[in-house]
């Protein structure tokens, strides 16, 4: 059978190096990842043979890396390979539009890349209480703190809220050493890796200081109204129904919460708050539930596999236990 060939021409307002990587790493990459596909650059030209297949999916590859590229972005090693990841596991990777990015900070953009995190941004721009559930990286955090950070810049609000639940895993926070800020610093840490993320440091502190942004365990919400703000409550699974409904209860006028969520990851123990509260508020106008999934993954590549495989080893032992139960009380 002979093999297909596909040309692409690299439009003269995209650059070279940001496409193809620094010293060709990012085309080296793309080889690598498939066997019986050849890829031939000659200046503006990309020549790809191969099975019909992996053409299409390098097609894909090099489509949506110069449609990044011609966005202002430059791409990095780890987002080529999320890109190969996601198109080799028939995933549709959303780059977007220009109209998309949430915000940019040291001209790198930042926009939902999947079609779930576009349903998730929309919903978050549509409603008052939005609620992002799904595995580890689905950017349902990250997204929500861009969402916020933008929020914040264009004065649609006046403060930043960032809360999660303090749940103990191990240890007792009383026997951590230091204040009870430094006690709280690890729970309150991945917010606050961030918010760096969007954002200088220097920026950061002053609107610490100024209260403009506040980083605070979800224990310290009880009694507080929050109005003109945007609040994040991270981590939801290890709330209990009560911190759910307190949570939920201190929105005051003009503001916007979000609440993200894993409940595959949780740590409490008894009835979990993000489990009960689909069921209570179904039907409400203003609150929108987004479910992601490991199509929405956008970390390393590794990760979905990991998230499968956990999910692989937690239907087999459903099988085993329902197994047990069938035979449970038989005679032999």
């Amino acid at each position: 059978m002979e093999p297909t060939r596909v040309r692409l021409t690299i439009p003269d307002t995209v650059d070279p190096t940001a496409l193809m990587g620094p010293a060709d790493s990012h085309l080296r990459r793309i080889e690598s990842a498939f066997d019986d596909a050849m890829v031939v650059v000659r200046g503006n030209q990309v020549l790809i043979v191969g099975p019909a297949d992996q053409v299409e999916q390098v097609t894909s590859v090099f489509s949506q890396l110069i449609k990044a590229v011609e966005g202002g972005e430059i791409p990095t090693s780890d987002e080529v390979d999320i890109l190969l990841g996601q198109v080799t596991h028939g995933v549709r990777h959303d780059r977007g539009h220009a109209g998309d990015v949430i915000l940019s900070h040291h001209g790198r953009p930042v926009r939902p890349k999947t079609a779930g995190q576009r349903r998730y941004v929309e919903a978050i721009r549509s409603n008052s209480i939005t609620f992002g559930v799904g595995p580890a990286g689905t950017g349902k955090t990250y997204l929500a703190m861009a969402m916020a950070v933008a929020a914040l810049k264009r004065h649609e609000v006046s403060r930043i809220v960032l809360t999660r639940p303090v749940v103990e895993a191990g240890e007792s926070l009383g026997f951590l050493p230091g204040t009870l800020e430094e006690k709280l610093d690890p729970y309150v840490r991945p917010l606050y890796d961030a918010l760096l993320d969007m954002a200088d440091a220097e920026k950061v502190a002053t609107y610490m200081e100024q209260g403009t942004i506040e980083i605070a365990p979800l224990a310290f919400m009880r009694g507080r109204t929050f109005s003109d703000a945007f609040v994040i409550l991270d981590e939801a699974q290890n709330t209990t129904p009560q911190q759910m409904k307190m949570f939920l209860t201190r929105m005051g006028f003009s503001s916007k919460f979000v609440v993200t969520g894993d409940a595959t990851q949780r740590d409490l123990v008894g009835p979990g708050g993000l489990d009960q509260v689909r069921e209570v508020l179904a039907g409400i106008d203003g609150i929108e539930f987004v479910d992601l999934d490991r199509n929405d993954i956008v970390r390393n590549a590794l990760v979905a596999r990991i998230v499968d495989a956990y999910d692989r080893a937690a239907a087999e032992r459903g099988t085993k236990a329902a197994g047990k139960g069938a035979n449970h009380g038989k005679r032999v």
